[in-house]
């Protein structure tokens, strides 16, 4: 090697090249049937909307990719979305392989039917019981029909202060708060970094 005048050799400033962590993560949407999450999926990960309903079969699972900071160093994370049928029968039947696994939740409830709203204590205890305190983020969906809305922000907050999960108010047709909701879900379980 050459040698500078004070006789230590040169040294190369190459930029090394880092790559960037790339993991993974299992998401799962909880929440009744028909209240939007086949539809909320489909929104964050193809950026469309489909008025008609179709029953989700058993289980279906999505993947998109999102930039997170995980334990503190930017990385790449894979969303595994999970997506469940709503209807109570198939909640025991499904329990076990849904959960089994999941990084974190999407609760979501319909703002237009109060029912949804109180199930989801239910599902968030099922997913508590069988996966632990994983992030949970709660959605109240279809804020576009805003006429017909009887579930309050005050009511999702409250829930959300008591189980330790934040909430938005989204809309599945419009787009409204549906990505801001996945990331935060996202940068919480990088947060973790499970």
């Amino acid at each position: 090697p050459r040698c500078r005048p004070s006789g230590f050799p040169e040294v190369m400033s190459v930029p090394e090249a880092v790559a960037q962590k790339h993991v993974k993560a299992k998401v799962c949407l909880v929440g009744d049937v028909a209240v939007g999450k086949t539809s909320l999926i489909k929104r964050f990960v193809l950026e469309s909307f489909e008025d008609r309903y179709v029953a989700t079969v058993g289980t279906k699972v999505t993947k998109k990719t999102v930039q997170v900071d995980w334990k503190g160093v930017p990385a790449t994370l894979d969303i595994m979305v999970w997506d469940i049928m709503g209807e109570k029968g198939f909640r025991a039947l499904l329990r076990d392989a849904y959960f089994e696994g999941a990084h974190g939740v999407l609760a979501v409830c319909d703002l237009t039917r109060k029912d949804t709203f109180y199930d989801l204590n239910n599902w968030v205890q099922m997913v508590r019981k069988q996966v632990g305190d994983v992030p949970i983020v709660f959605l109240g969906n279809k804020a576009d029909l805003v006429e017909r809305v009887v579930v309050s922000p005050e009511e999702l907050a409250r829930m959300g202060a008591i189980l330790n999960a934040k909430y938005f108010l989204t809309s599945a047709k419009t787009g409204r708060n549906v990505n801001e909701a996945f990331q935060i879900l996202a940068d919480a379980i990088g947060h973790r970094g499970d």
